[in-house]
């Protein structure tokens, strides 16, 4: 059936309420005004409050009921609005949710899962449109996906509430309208281990979230000047499924990150640094990567379209990597 990236998150949702009892929902405005996202519409009616829970606006505070329920013996979905207000919980997420296993020796889990809207492109402005999953993704203890396809989307939501580590979900804000094809048998995904959505020999284009499917389209444009790349969604950023992307190196001799988060720092320079722990021999060219610009991200929105890559300027550095300056190969 065809159905939107939104939908496929709160079947997700709904799924998990039915099958397991244990698992509730709580955050700000998921309940009455339905999530900031649409996402949550609905489900109090069918749930009521003891498992659609709206919250006071205090990210440290529901969070961390969210921490103290999980190691109770409880499945809880945090949802936190957007990735920028996580900031107020971080000392709840990296202090305690990632911690709190290994200082106890084992002896308690918390498997939280928080969902967060990350990203630009919906006019935003600076203190709700970034990427910060990265940020994340450098905490042991934490387990940081992207889910890219609605498929991802709904699965890795049932396998995160199984695991036993807290959970962080990172949801594109361009994905949520997005439609396709779901099957309505959907099941659980790994959250670990990334994919090819694209098969190609000339240059691997490694990325995930909205930038998969912006990264796709430049390889459809580059297939067209004759240059066939190989996209890589990652779909988890910790772990890091190195084993995919050096075999996908292997193959194309190229590769090329896209992040929209920012260069300096970020997943991208992990993800080149390993590639060059592991597959200098396989390089034809120095590992790229495109990044969002190093800026807070602006309101206006042909400057947030400047900030952040696209279609173009994936297509550019694509091509600058397989024939530098323009040069024929």
């Amino acid at each position: 059936m065809t159905t939107t990236y939104r939908e496929a998150i709160k079947q997700a949702i709904r799924d998990a309420l039915n099958r397991d009892e244990r698992v509730f929902l709580m955050g700000e405005d998921v309940g009455r005004y339905g999530g900031c996202y649409a996402v949550t519409k609905g489900l109090l009616e069918e749930f009521g409050e003891a498992r659609i829970r709206d919250t006071p606006l205090s990210e440290s505070a529901f969070v961390g009921a969210g921490i103290g329920a999980a190691m109770a013996g409880l499945r809880p979905i945090v949802e936190i609005m957007t990735v920028n207000f996580s900031l107020l919980a971080l000392d709840q997420i990296v202090n305690n949710a990632a911690t709190i296993p290994h200082m106890s020796g084992g002896q308690f889990a918390v498997p939280l899962v928080i969902r967060m809207a990350t990203g630009a492109g919906r006019q935003l402005a600076a203190q709700h449109s970034h990427s910060l999953e990265g940020w994340y993704a450098h905490i042991p203890g934490l387990k940081i996906v992207a889910p890219a396809t609605l498929e991802d989307a709904r699965g890795m939501l049932w396998s995160a509430l199984e695991d036993p580590n807290p959970v962080l979900i990172f949801e594109q804000v361009n994905l949520y309208n997005m439609e396709a094809e779901l099957a309505a048998d959907a099941g659980a995904v790994p959250l670990c281990g990334a994919a090819v959505r694209r098969a190609g020999r000339d240059l691997s284009l490694v990325t995930y979230g909205a930038s998969l499917h912006k990264s796709l389209v430049a390889a459809q444009l580059l297939a067209t000047e004759g240059i066939e790349a190989e996209v890589i969604d990652l779909r988890s950023l910790r772990p890091l499924d190195d084993a995919t992307i050096m075999a996908s190196l292997a193959r194309t001799r190229r590769i090329l990150v896209v992040d929209e988060g920012w260069r300096s720092g970020g997943i991208s320079a992990e993800i080149c640094a390993r590639v060059a722990e592991q597959g200098f021999y396989d390089l034809d060219a120095p590992p790229a990567r495109l990044c969002g610009v190093e800026v807070p991200i602006p309101y206006p929105k042909h400057l947030e379209d400047a900030a952040i890559p696209q279609v173009e300027t994936i297509h550019a550095a694509a091509l600058e990597l397989v024939r530098p300056s323009g040069r024929s190969t």
